[in-house]
């Protein structure tokens, strides 16, 4: 890859998703593009950044975010942050919401990838409102198309499925059978509590009329230059309610940042109830 068509695709990207590619990234990115010109028979990557420079290829500027986009997850990753919603945000969350006439639990998973991690807010929130009548929902949302494509169809592995949520994968999982043995299916009832939408997180607005109690937005700072995190920050933070959390990547951090959040536990933050 010429020095060229890497600070172009790298500008591009930037401009379209806000992902910071650094030169330490060139190796990664020679790589996802190569997936880009095997899909398209290509074997120049100039010849690759003139189709790009296409006003006609759209499509194709979207197939270069999704395989530069990392997309990685799994059922409960990070443990702890679903602990913390089970037995701190959900019960506090509960007891406010007849005082703020809250109609529902709005959660939302930021940058979703294939559903691991609103699936499983969503079980917890089924888990820890089994008593109650008060709704919730989870929105999720991620650039990608094909990762929103498979999050929707809900489809996974069961051997993974087993080994995350051994004791909830019969409650919430259907397990495939002939053409679909050893694959497993979020069951409707959940699916239908999560809705799926492709934004990108910097767009200038959102989809969202109503705020959130509770947000996800984990492991995607790590690709932003600082001006961005802290834009995306303060965003997030005007779409939660007052006293509302969120949860951000293990490997992440706010410190740097100017923002009205405060810390309650090494990558969660809560909005303060007088804001």
């Amino acid at each position: 890859m010429r020095d060229s068509d890497f600070e172009f695709i790298r500008s591009l990207v930037y401009e379209r998703s806000r992902i910071s590619l650094d030169p330490s990234k060139r190796e990664l990115v020679d790589a996802r593009v190569a997936k880009r010109l095997r899909a398209r028979q290509m074997s120049d990557v100039s010849e690759y950044c003139t189709l790009l420079r296409d006003p006609g290829q759209e499509e194709e500027r979207v197939h270069l975010i999704d395989v530069i986009s990392t997309n990685h997850t799994f059922f409960f990753r990070e443990q702890k942050h679903f602990d913390f919603m089970r037995d701190t945000a959900i019960p506090e969350m509960l007891s406010r919401h007849r005082k703020e006439a809250w109609n529902c639990l709005r959660a939302w998973s930021a940058a979703c990838s294939s559903g691991e991690e609103p699936y499983t807010m969503a079980m917890v929130l089924s888990e820890g409102l089994a008593a109650s009548p008060w709704k919730w929902r989870v929105e999720a949302t991620d650039i990608s198309g094909p990762m929103l494509a498979a999050a929707d169809a809900a489809i996974y592995n069961h051997e993974s499925v087993l080994s995350a949520v051994p004791l909830w994968a019969r409650r919430y999982f259907q397990r495939g059978i002939g053409p679909q043995e050893g694959r497993c299916r979020i069951r409707p009832a959940i699916r239908a509590l999560v809705n799926f939408t492709r934004i990108n997180l910097l767009d200038h607005s959102t989809p969202f009329a109503e705020p959130f109690q509770v947000i996800f937005c984990r492991n995607v700072m790590i690709y932003f230059d600082r001006p961005t995190q802290t834009e995306l920050v303060r965003k997030l933070a005007r779409l939660l309610v007052p006293g509302g959390y969120l949860f951000i990547g293990h490997s992440e951090s706010l410190a740097p940042l100017d923002h009205p959040l405060q810390l309650v536990l090494p990558s969660i933050y809560r909005k303060p109830q007088t804001a």
